[in-house]
C-alpha cells in the first residue's frame, strides 16, 4: 500500500517519487489541493492599472532593455505583482503572444500557483526563489507547450516581496539561459529601485535567528513600562485575552510596528516563568534547514514561541511549520504567536490553525507613543536619561514613521550614541523635510541645508553665506523641501 501517493499530476507522468524534485512534487500537491484542473487553467482576471509604483516603473524599464537584447527570440517578458497578476508583457513574437493569450497568460490575469497550478511564475512566488518549469513539469496539461522561468523581486529597502520577472518560451526552444536571464532582470529591477529611492540603505539579507526573550526588566527607579496609547493598550488587551496554552495567536500589521513585542508580552503574561523563544526566518533557500534547527524545541513543555514574519516563508517551509505546530499544540500545549503584515498574507497552510487575530496599529496612528518610546529607547541605548529638546520632540512627532517603531529605534540609537541632549541637528534630514523622492543632486542640497541650518546659533543669513544662497533663496528652498527647523 502506498501511504504517500503522488498527486494526480505526478501520476499522469507515471514518475516515481525519487525522480521528482522535491519543490516540484510539493507544488503539484498544492495544485491538487487548490483544485486546479488538469486539462486547462482558468486564471482569474483582476484587471491592471498603472499605479505608478516604483517596482512597476523600474520593472518596465528593465523589460524594455531586455527585449531589445532578445530581439528576434521567441520569448515573452513579463512583470507581475506579488500575487502573480501580469502587469506588463513584452515580446516581438506574434505567434507566441497569440498562444499565450489562448491560455490567458496575459496582462490582468493571475498566474499564481493557486490559480494556475505549477508554473514557473507561481512556483517562484510560492517558494520566493527563482524557478524554472519546463514543458510537462507544469501541473496543467494546457501549459505543456511552454517553458517558464521566473525570479522574485524584493524591495531592497524593506525586504518585502514586491513582484516577479517571468520569461516564457516554447517548450522545444532553448531554455538553458532562461532562468539566468530572469534572475538578472530581477536583480537589475531591485538595483534600479534602490537607485531611484535616493539610495536608501538596502535591507540586509535575512538570517535565521532563534533567541530567548528574557522577562522584561526596566532600569533602576523605573519599575514600569512606558505608558503607551489606548490603541496599543487595546491591542495588548486583545492579545492577553486570546493567549492560552495550546492556542496560536497572530499579530498582524506593518513591519516594525511592535507585533513581536505585543505577542511576547502576552505570552510572558500567560506563563511568567516559562521559556520564551523568538524565531526569525532566513532567506528562502535556507528556510527548511532553519526549521530543522529549532522546531524540535516545540516538544518541550512550558516553552512559548514568537514566530516572526511568517509571510516571508516559502510555501514548503510554511507547510512543514504548520505540521510541527499542529502536533505541538495538541501534545505539549505551549503558547504560540505568529506575525504577518495582514491576515491575507499569512501562509495558506497556517491559516486553519490560527485561533485569534490581533491587529497592531502602525506608529503613525499612535502618535502618543512616539515620545514615550523615544525616551525609553534613548535611556536603554545610552544607559542613562537623555533629554529631547522641544525642536527634536516636534520633529519626531510630526514625522510619519513609515518604518514604525523599528525606524524610531534606529534614529534614537544613532542620536543617543552622540549626546545626552538630542536636538534637531542629531536627527536625519528625512525627519526634518517633506518625505518625497528627489533626484540625487536635490537630495544632497536638501541634506546640506539641514546640516548647516541645524548648527547651534546658526542664522538664515549665516547659512545663506555658507551655502552660497541669498536669504530669499534659503527661505524659498526651505518651503520647497518642506524643511521644518522649529
Amino acid at each position: 500500500m502506498n501511504i504517500n501517493p503522488l498527486p494526480s499530476r505526478a501520476r499522469v507522468h507515471s514518475a516515481p517519487p525519487a525522480s521528482v524534485p522535491p519543490r516540484l512534487l510539493a507544488s503539484w500537491r498544492r495544485s491538487e489541493n487548490y483544485g486546479v484542473p488538469l486539462d486547462g487553467v482558468q486564471p482569474v482576471f483582476t484587471g491592471t492599472a498603472d499605479d505608478g509604483s516604483l517596482f512597476t516603473e523600474c520593472g518596465r524599464d528593465v523589460l524594455s532593455d531586455l527585449r531589445t537584447t532578445l530581439d528576434g527570440e521567441p520569448v515573452s517578458l513579463m512583470l507581475t505583482d506579488a500575487e502573480g497578476v501580469v502587469l506588463e508583457r513584452q515580446s516581438g513574437d506574434k505567434d507566441l503572444i497569440k498562444a499565450l493569450d489562448h491560455v490567458n497568460l496575459a496582462p490582468g490575469f493571475s498566474y499564481s500557483e493557486r490559480e494556475a497550478g505549477t508554473n514557473g511564475l507561481g512556483l517562484a512566488l510560492a517558494d520566493r526563489m527563482p524557478s524554472l518549469v519546463r514543458a510537462d513539469d507544469h501541473y496543467s496539461l494546457s501549459l505543456q507547450g511552454y517553458t517558464c522561468a521566473a525570479a522574485p523581486i524584493f524591495d531592497p529597502a524593506t525586504g518585502r516581496l514586491e513582484a516577479a520577472i517571468n520569461l516564457t518560451t516554447w517548450s522545444d526552444a532553448r531554455s538553458g539561459l532562461l532562468l539566468a536571464l530572469a534572475q538578472t532582470a530581477a536583480t537589475a529591477t531591485a538595483n534600479l529601485m534602490l537607485a531611484r529611492s535616493q539610495g536608501q540603505r538596502p535591507r540586509p539579507a535575512a538570517r535565521g535567528q532563534v533567541f530567548r526573550i528574557e522577562a522584561l526588566r526596566w532600569p533602576p527607579g523605573d519599575e514600569s513600562a512606558p505608558t503607551l496609547s489606548p490603541a496599543w493598550e487595546d491591542a495588548l488587551a486583545q492579545a492577553l485575552a486570546a493567549m492560552r496554552p495550546g492556542r496560536i495567536v497572530a499579530a498582524v500589521g506593518e513591519r516594525g510596528s511592535g507585533r513581536a513585542t505585543l505577542l511576547a508580552q502576552a505570552e510572558r503574561h500567560a506563563d511568567p516563568r516559562g521559556h520564551l523563544l523568538a524565531v526569525r526566518a532566513p532567506v528562502p533557500d535556507e528556510a527548511l534547514s532553519w526549521l530543522s534547527l529549532w522546531t524540535p524545541e516545540l516538544r518541550h513543555a512550558r516553552t512559548g514561541f514568537v514566530i516572526c514574519d511568517t509571510d516571508d516563508l516559502p510555501a514548503a517551509a510554511a507547510e512543514r511549520l504548520t505540521a510541527s505546530l499542529s502536533t505541538a499544540r495538541d501534545t505539549v500545549a505551549g503558547t504560540y504567536g505568529v506575525t504577518a503584515e495582514s491576515f491575507d498574507a499569512l501562509p495558506a497552510a497556517l491559516v486553519p490553525l490560527i485561533d485569534a487575530i490581533v491587529q497592531v496599529p502602525p506608529l503613525r496612528e499612535r502618535t502618543g507613543d512616539i515620545l514615550p518610546l523615544a525616551d525609553h529607547l534613548a535611556r536603554r541605548f545610552r544607559g542613562r536619561p537623555v533629554r529631547l529638546t522641544p525642536g527634536a520632540a516636534r520633529a519626531l512627532t510630526d514625522y510619519a514613521w513609515p518604518g514604525n517603531v523599528a525606524e524610531l529605534a534606529t534614529v534614537i540609537r544613532d542620536a543617543a550614541s552622540r549626546t545626552d541632549e538630542i536636538d534637531v541637528r542629531h536627527l536625519p534630514s528625512t525627519l526634518l523635510a517633506r518625505a518625497e523622492h528627489l533626484p540625487p543632486i536635490r537630495a544632497f542640497e536638501r541634506d546640506e541645508m539641514v546640516r548647516v541650518l541645524t548648527r547651534p546659533g546658526m542664522t538664515v543669513e549665516q547659512a545663506g553665506r555658507e551655502l552660497g544662497m541669498s536669504r530669499a533663496t534659503v527661505y524659498r528652498k526651505l518651503a520647497l523641501y518642506g524643511i521644518r527647523l522649529s
